[in-house]
């Protein structure tokens, strides 16, 4: 397991760019393509936020943030099973499991095992 720094912690706070979400869109998907393989639902999250200007000024955008796209992980019964991101400066997977063990992270080059942590935690351990 990769070790998890403070930037990682304190980064949605911040924000990401839209290549750095595009980068971890693709890691994400390796991974939500074995989950498919083995019968598992998921699906993307995407989270944009949008702060307007409150000056009454007609049509500006304002100030856009956009944060790190989020895999949700669904349970044979239809709640959340787990939920993985992506450290935007470690690059690992950031695997959380409702009712489980702390945060857990795996390093970017190993989907099939973050596959496996929410395999494992299914009911019946489906791993």
């Amino acid at each position: 397991m990769a070790q998890l720094t403070i930037e990682d912690e304190e980064y949605a706070e911040k924000g990401i760019s839209d290549a750095t979400a595009e980068k971890h869109d693709g890691a994400l998907a390796a991974v939500q393509r074995l989950l498919k393989v083995r019968g598992v639902r998921s699906y993307v999250v995407h989270t944009i936020a949008l702060k307007l200007p409150g000056d009454g000024r007609p049509f500006l955008l304002g100030e856009r943030k956009r944060y790190a796209p989020e895999l949700v992980v669904r349970s044979d019964a239809g709640g959340v099973a787990a939920t993985v991101t992506m450290g935007p400066r470690s690059g690992c997977y950031l695997v959380s499991i409702p009712n489980g063990p702390d945060l857990q992270a795996v390093r970017s080059g190993h989907p099939e095992k973050v596959v496996n942590l929410v395999l494992a935690a299914q009911p019946g351990g489906r791993a």
